[in-house]
This record gives structure tokens, C-alpha cells and sequence, in this order.
């Protein structure tokens, strides 16, 4: 909390316009009338001068893996809120996501959502989980590039992952698509930490399995390839810090 208002208060001066143009963006009428490329370009405006003002040093490595043709899912590790500021710094092309219905309200993950029209997927609701999940797959086949979360919810051990849920991967399965790892360390810190101090969160984006390499797999063992090449990088990047944990 104490880096937000950091962020808020260095660029208090740019925000009443910033969240004029964030809402403005969003709106469904408004939607026809900015591109994605003028609503990713805002992201990335914002994104980028917020993480300077909070003292945050982004490190991003592999761009080159990500493939050169749009309709692809990244799946990350999932530390936290500041992970999104992570691809938006860093991801040059546009991009969606996908999040669990309990945050979709939250204060600016709704404003932001609507400008690049996340999904919000109930969990607990299989009927209108299969439809985010149809929808995505079609969004994909049709260019699009997005994030899912295969852990379903943040970890609390920092760099530590939880165990990812193979139905986070039917999107890929089904829209036949590029399966980029996303291996995301010490991102916790920016805001789960209570301090200021300067910081650095890194992003890996690791080689894609392409469909030809997992299909015929089941979802749960394409979860367990996924995982496993994720942890190899932290253990690779920051073997010290896997078992340090967030009280």
C-alpha cells in the first residue's frame, strides 16, 4: 500500500487526466473509437511512469521467445496485482486477460478491464467458467494475445508456486494455439511489502509449446510442463529467495 500512494503522490499531476482517459476508454460506445493500439499505448504510458515513481526497476528477459504471430496465451505465476504492470511494461503488443470474478470491481482492475475487455471467470459457476473459456479460445483463434493465471489465485509464498490447475489451459487446448511461460519473480514485493525502498521485479517469458508439441496431452500434464519450466527459471534467476515466504 505504502508504494501506491508513493506512485500516486509523485504523479498527482498526470492522474486526474490519465483516469479520465482510462474511463473514457473503456466506455462500450467509446469502444469502435480508440483502437487497441491507443488504449495498450495509455497502458504502457501509465504503467511505465507509475512503476518509475515507485521505485520499481522491471528486468525483462526472452522477448525474443514470444511469438511473432498475434493469438497466443501467456501463462505466469501469479504473485500479485503488480504482475499486470509487469506485461504491460513489457509486452509491446496488445493483450487481454483473464481474472477471478471477486477482484473485477476492484478500483481501476475494473476500469482497466474494460479497456481491454478481460474476462471475469466464477470459479465456482462451471457453466459461465466453460463460456469465458469458449470465449477466450475463439478471441485467440481470431489474433488475439492473452493472460491466464493457471493457479487461479495469487501466491502468498513469494516465488513459490502454487499448483496449477490444469483447466486453465483448455483455451490453449482449444484454441490450438502458442503456450508461452511466464515466470515472474519477486513481484510480490511491490506491494505486499511495507517499504519504499528501490526494487527490482523480474519477467521471463520462456520458449512456447507450440500445439504440435502438446497436443494429445492432457491438460493437467501440459499444467505440469508449464510449471516445471517456470520453476527452473526462478530456481535459476533466484534460487535463494524460493523458500522466502510472505508473512
Amino acid at each position: 500500500m505504502e508504494r501506491i500512494i508513493l506512485m500516486v503522490l509523485r504523479l498527482l499531476y498526470k492522474v486526474p487526466g490519465w483516469w479520465i482517459k482510462v474511463c473514457r476508454y473503456g466506455k462500450d460506445e467509446n469502444f469502435e473509437k480508440y483502437d487497441e493500439e491507443q488504449r495498450y499505448a495509455l497502458l504502457q504510458e501509465v504503467t511505465t511512469r507509475a512503476n518509475r515513481a515507485g521505485r520499481v526497476t522491471v528486468e525483462c528477459y526472452g522477448r525474443e521467445n514470444l511469438p511473432k504471430e498475434n493469438g497466443y496465451i501467456l501463462f505466469p505465476n501469479h504473485q500479485g496485482l503488480f504482475d499486470t504492470l509487469l506485461f504491460f511494461e513489457t509486452h509491446g503488443r496488445f493483450l487481454s486477460f483473464v481474472m477471478k470474478k471477486e477482484v473485477a470491481n476492484a478500483l481501476l482492475v475494473k476500469q482497466i478491464g474494460r479497456m481491454v475487455r478481460a474476462k471475469a471467470m466464477d470459479r465456482s459457476d462451471v457453466r459461465q467458467s466453460m463460456t469465458v473459456i469458449k470465449e477466450v479460445s475463439e478471441e485467440v483463434k481470431k489474433g488475439r494475445n492473452y493472460i491466464i493465471f493457471p493457479e487461479g489465485t495469487r501466491s502468498r509464498e513469494g516465488n513459490k508456486l502454487l499448483n496449477f490447475k490444469g483447466g486453465a489451459f483448455k483455451s490453449a487446448v482449444y484454441a490450438k494455439c502458442p503456450i508461452v511461460p511466464v515466470a515472474i519473480i519477486d513481484s510480490y514485493k511491490a506491494f505486499d511489502i511495507h517499504s519504499i525502498k528501490k526494487m527490482t521485479a523480474q519477467i521471463h517469458y520462456l520458449e512456447p509449446l507450440t500445439y504440435e508439441q502438446y497436443k494429445g496431452m492432457k491438460t493437467v500434464e501440459i499444467a505440469a510442463i508449464v510449471k516445471s519450466r517456470i520453476e527452473a527459471e526462478i530456481e535459476r534467476y533466484a534460487p535463494e529467495k524460493r523458500e522466502t515466504g510472505v508473512n
